[in-house]
């Protein structure tokens, strides 16, 4: 029997540990980044091995969902060796991608071979200009041909992710969900977060309720709220008529997902964020690399980390003051 230690101050069950394993990507999205990155030393990662005996630990103590976000994961070099590792790990249950599909159309069916079982895939449009706008160097035929790379592998579920931003491509509600129907996939609409100053836009100045989207999907989609959940915040509903699709809404400001949280998130420098809207954390690569060997000190510190994650985030739309970390160094 697992022994689940991982129970913050609110009485939180921590089960799911996001793990970002480089900050580096090779898109420039918006909502994630500026334009021109400076990207962290390689020295300053921690290394495959690193993160592999940190998701033991957290399994052991467990966790049994983790997801590998970055940046992009698929630039960093012989990452599938981390996800064979991590496959492998009695008491893991899912072990989830997040990516921008880029390299899908080369990596899928080693990842399903290696036990990746979902695959999340951004895609905020269906248009090539708007995608070369939002990604600002992306091709948008490259991500649809690992889309449907995705699909063809297997995996247990393939799902799109949408940051919805007026003006930009809240006018493509219904044609990404028509996309994911015909595909038999699911999709889910991000509010944006406002991490980091992208020199693009501010959050508050774009933003798109998940209400709504909703609204925009009542004519032609009839949506039934279920009680299914994949372990992050996002609130599915089934889709009548086409039961292989679930739509799901990711509302950090129209619905706070805070209460029920069950998540925390590693940096691909070792930093243990405690939450994604607040800056409570914890050098795991600073423990790791003071005591090397010493699992004992690792399992201890994790468990005390608990005791600093914050009751929730407080992201204001109204507000000029963001958070200084960029989406791609917190890992989506």
């Amino acid at each position: 029997m697992t022994d689940n230690r991982l129970v913050d101050r609110f009485g939180r069950s921590i089960n799911y540990l996001r793990i970002s394993v480089t900050d580096r990507c090779d898109l420039r999205c918006v909502y994630c980044m500026s334009e021109h990155m400076t990207f962290l030393p390689r020295e300053q990662l921690l290394t495959l091995e690193e993160i592999d005996r940190i998701a033991a630990t957290f399994i052991e103590l467990g966790v049994d969902r983790i997801r590998i976000t970055g940046g992009e994961p698929l630039v960093r070099r012989n990452v599938l060796e981390l996800f064979r590792d991590l496959g492998r790990h009695q008491g893991l249950r899912d072990l989830t991608l997040t990516t921008n599909g880029s390299q899908l159309e080369r990596f899928a069916d080693d990842l399903s071979a290696a036990g990746v079982t979902r695959v999340n895939i951004s895609l905020d449009t269906l248009r090539a200009d708007r995608f070369k706008a939002i990604t600002r160097i992306g091709d948008l035929d490259k991500t649809l041909r690992g889309i449907d790379a995705a699909i063809d592998a297997g995996f247990d579920r393939v799902k799109i992710n949408s940051v919805i931003l007026r003006g930009h491509n809240h006018d493509e509600v219904l044609d990404l969900v028509d996309f994911a129907v015909e595909r038999g996939i699911d999709i889910s609409f991000i509010e944006e977060m406002p991490l980091g100053d992208n020199g693009d836009h501010r959050a508050g100045d774009v933003h798109y309720s998940s209400h709504r989207i909703r609204e925009d999907l009542a004519g032609r989609y009839r949506l039934i709220a279920s009680a299914e959940r994949t372990g992050g915040p996002a609130r599915y509903y089934s889709v009548e008529g086409h039961p292989a699709t679930r739509i799901g809404f990711i509302s950090p400001h129209s619905h706070n997902f805070c209460d029920d949280c069950n998540r925390v998130r590693l940096t691909s420098e070792g930093l243990l964020l405690l939450c994604l809207g607040q800056e409570h954390s914890v050098d795991l690569r600073h423990v790791l690399r003071a005591h090397p060997g010493d699992d004992a000190r690792l399992r201890q510190a994790i468990i005390d980390a608990m005791q600093i994650k914050p009751k929730g985030h407080e992201f204001d739309l109204d507000s000029h003051t963001v958070l200084l970390r960029h989406m791609n160094m917190t890992g989506g």
